[in-house]
């Protein structure tokens, strides 16, 4: 009777107005994301969400992910680090087949940047359940934002070369705690001989991961064997790249690049509420750092001095050696008679 259909069309009504924005993780030609809108897009499962920010001490304004649930503010994703909004003006949408981010006076400050031709198939942008923050049309993916790290590599992401694109996904720091823009130290792999990741600042090697030797690399201090984790690193035609995956999604671990240079696995610890470091890296400050004791020295944090010669080695500058200046290392005590 007309009563049911009267109260039916104001339940749907009801909730159509008060439909729970959590819910929503796609963003359409049609739609847009803006500042002043307050909305944000959150992945199946309400583990991350994709919206605008401002840092505590800043008025620049940042299109960002970061963890929904974790009660201590922890962004995993900056789009537009380099080029911060100035004011509170800011649109994300889709146009020409590609995200655009809009600031004032509609001016583009970061954009997907694809050249695609006219294709009619509809495009639309996703955050998905792992935080990969993707534009597909019905075909796959047209871009992603795992292959466009910031400081931190979340389960699934891959870190290294995707070798058919010619792509490097690496980590960059932000510039302090409380500016996302690129910082001082990256975070690289390198495939000259045997593949393995460089901690550097600028043009400087600080610090060097080791090769992996099949089950880790092998100056990284060892994720203890948890239940809840698996590693794999991809050696082939197509790729060369570290990737890390949990078995148990509903613990939070993630790999940071910090400003200050530390390279960090931390796990997020519900009932105290904090992130718990698993693991630092540099671990020594004096022996992990990237050819401390030059050519044919090694590192010794029990030895006085802390450097020291190979076997059949003596200091090339003894002078230097003698005043904790070790970077000229080692020459052979005989030379080799090569003929």
């Amino acid at each position: 009777d007309n009563s049911c259909t009267l109260s039916f069309l104001l339940v749907f009504f009801v909730l159509t107005l008060f439909r729970p924005a959590f819910s929503i993780n796609t963003l359409s030609s049609t739609e847009s994301l803006t500042i002043s809108s307050n909305r944000t897009l959150v992945s199946p499962g309400d583990v991350f969400e994709l919206g605008f920010f401002r840092t505590t001490s800043s008025s620049r304004w940042y299109l960002g992910m970061w963890y929904k649930k974790v009660s201590v503010r922890t962004y995993v994703w900056v789009a537009n680090r380099d080029n911060p909004l100035s004011n509170s003006i800011g649109t994300l949408k889709i146009s020409g087949n590609n995200l655009v981010l809009l600031g004032d006076s509609n001016k583009s400050v970061w954009s997907t940047n694809l050249t695609r031709g006219n294709e009619k198939s509809p495009v639309v942008a996703e955050l998905l359940a792992n935080g990969n923050f993707v534009m597909r049309d019905s075909r796959g993916f047209l871009w992603q934002s795992f292959d466009f790290p910031t400081d931190t590599l979340l389960p699934d992401m891959k870190l290294g070369y995707d070798l058919k694109t010619g792509l490097n996904r690496f980590l960059i720091s932000w510039r302090s705690s409380d500016d996302p823009s690129s910082g001082n130290f990256s975070y690289k792999l390198e495939t000259r001989r045997l593949p393995e990741f460089y901690l550097s600042s600028g043009v400087f090697r600080l610090h060097r991961s080791g090769p992996w030797n099949g089950i880790r690399f092998s100056g990284i201090p060892e994720d203890q064997k948890l239940s809840y984790m698996v590693y794999n690193f991809t050696e082939n035609s197509e790729e060369v790249a570290y990737t890390f995956g949990m078995t148990n999604n509903s613990i939070y671990s993630r790999l940071t690049l910090g400003f200050s240079g530390d390279f960090q696995r931390l796990t997020w610890n519900p009932s105290i509420g904090i992130w718990i470091i698993f693991w630092s890296s540099p671990v020594d400050s004096q022996c992990d750092s990237y050819m401390m004791c030059g050519p044919y020295g090694y590192c010794d944090v029990n030895t006085s001095p802390i450097c020291n010669c190979i076997q059949g080695f003596r200091p090339k500058n003894m002078q230097q050696w003698d005043q904790r200046v070790w970077a000229n290392g080692c020459i052979r005590r005989t030379r080799l008679s090569c003929s």
